[in-house]
């Protein structure tokens, strides 16, 4: 069983810079697809960015220029950079990867104060 652990969430004012991270364990298979979603409260849950095992990447709209995604294959981990935060970015983050099928960390909280 695929499991997802999250780290790097927290609290941060405006302008500030945070990183996440994600480790999948319990596979041997390298993950297609690794990324990130977001869920501020009231609203859906939303696309943030991903990477794929060659390496490209996609990023919402929102996060272009600011975050930027990466990853370490043989490890299965991924991290987001996240620079010049600002207070919309305010959400739980959910990593997630595809190996066969999805499988979704359990979210962390970033925070950004105004």
């Amino acid at each position: 069983q695929v499991q997802l652990v999250e780290s790097g969430g927290g609290l941060v004012q405006a302008g500030g810079s945070l990183r996440l991270s994600c480790a999948a364990s319990g596979t041997t298979f390298s993950a297609d697809i690794m990324g990130w979603y977001r869920q501020a409260p009231g609203k859906q849950r939303e696309f943030v960015a991903s990477i794929s095992s060659g390496g490209s990447t996609n990023y919402a709209d929102s996060v272009k220029g600011r975050f930027t995604i990466s990853r370490d294959n043989p490890k299965n981990t991924m991290s987001l950079q996240m620079n010049s935060l600002k207070p919309e970015d305010t959400a739980v983050y959910y990593c997630y990867v595809v190996i066969f099928r999805n499988y979704w960390g359990q979210g962390t909280q970033v925070t950004v104060s105004s």
